[in-house]
């Protein structure tokens, strides 16, 4: 067996005891025996069945959810703009999710605060792609500039909605933060769809990014389709994007960390990459929910402060060492 081959075994390993572990946290503790036998359908005590299937093992499986769509699209951006300190919000979706989520919130919601927030996301990617293609500069700088534009414009314009409403400013920061506290089974159903379609959009374009990451000219030369490839790539980033946003937020690093450890430990070939990004990404955003829960019970506290803590100073290394690393 090969060392990818245990690296993904160990991987799969660790993203499963920690679910498991997961499951038995909270207000009321609940053994990892106790928690096997519960989901096998013979539970010590009923309330254990309860407790686990009508709120934790939803939340669980959102979090793995959102880890793995946050990190593929991390992937998927760093593949087509070259750079490991790309990550999913690049081209404008964390803007395009913040307007909506507020517009929501201020209007009473007359839509759902994480539909708002998806709808925003996607709208937000659409029209900074829609410029990169008309612009005269290389496209993916394009991107690049207009994404950085976007998100400037977004995010002064939610300012200035929180500022006339200050009375929402409470629920929408605490949005923009991050979390999964009260998520359910209908959040899941809601953010699989786009999740998985996102996925399966870019787990298919391993070797088109492969190839871009050798350069725009080299991949022309392999044949490649370069409007294409890179259209197909960003619909399925910001798809995944836009489907984590809708459950849980706007939280980051995620998806900057874990195609960049996954990297690491299986090599460059992204379709190596993908998958072990999303394992990362998954027990990634785990650990920071657990620690979330835990850290100041009974208070749950933003699972974004937690990520940030861990991938800020990451960030901060990789500018650092940037020769080795870049």
């Amino acid at each position: 067996m090969t060392r990818t081959a245990w690296i993904f075994i160990c991987l799969t390993a660790l993203l499963l005891t920690l679910s498991l572990l997961s499951l038995g946290m909270g207000a009321v503790s609940i053994s990892p025996s106790e928690t096997l036998a519960a989901l096998s359908g013979n539970p010590v005590k009923e309330s254990d069945a309860t407790i686990l299937w009508d709120f934790r093992v939803a939340r669980v499986l959102l979090v793995i959810l959102c880890g793995s769509a946050l990190a593929s699209a991390g992937s998927a951006f760093q593949g087509l703009f070259r750079n490991p300190l790309a990550d999913p919000y690049i081209v404008g979706a964390s803007g395009g999710a913040a307007l909506g989520a507020t517009l929501a919130v201020v209007f009473n919601r007359a839509i759902p605060i994480g539909i708002a927030g998806f709808l925003g996301a996607l709208a937000a990617v659409m029209i900074v792609y829609a410029i990169a293609e008309a612009s005269n500069f290389g496209s993916v700088v394009s991107l690049l500039l207009a994404g950085a534009a976007m998100s400037t414009m977004l995010s002064a314009i939610v300012s200035l909605l929180l500022i006339m409403s200050d009375q929402v400013l409470h629920e929408v920061f605490a949005w923009l933060m991050g979390g999964f506290a009260g998520r359910s089974w209908s959040h899941l159903a809601q953010s699989s769809v786009a999740a998985f379609l996102g996925i399966a959009i870019i787990l298919p374009m391993s070797r088109a990014l492969d190839a871009l990451s050798a350069g725009e000219s080299s991949a022309e030369a392999l044949g490649l389709d370069l409007r294409r490839a890179r259209l197909l790539i960003v619909i399925g980033a910001s798809l995944s994007t836009a489907a984590a946003v809708s459950a849980s937020g706007i939280i980051g690093f995620v998806g900057l960390v874990a195609p960049h450890v996954a990297r690491k430990l299986v090599g460059a070939s992204h379709a190596v990459v993908i998958p072990a990004s999303m394992l990362l990404g998954s027990i990634l955003l785990l650990v920071a929910d657990d620690a979330a829960r835990t850290i100041a019970a009974p208070l749950e506290l933003p699972v974004g402060v937690f990520t940030a803590l861990l991938g800020g100073p990451f960030f901060l290394y990789l500018l650092r060492n940037g020769r080795q690393e870049l």
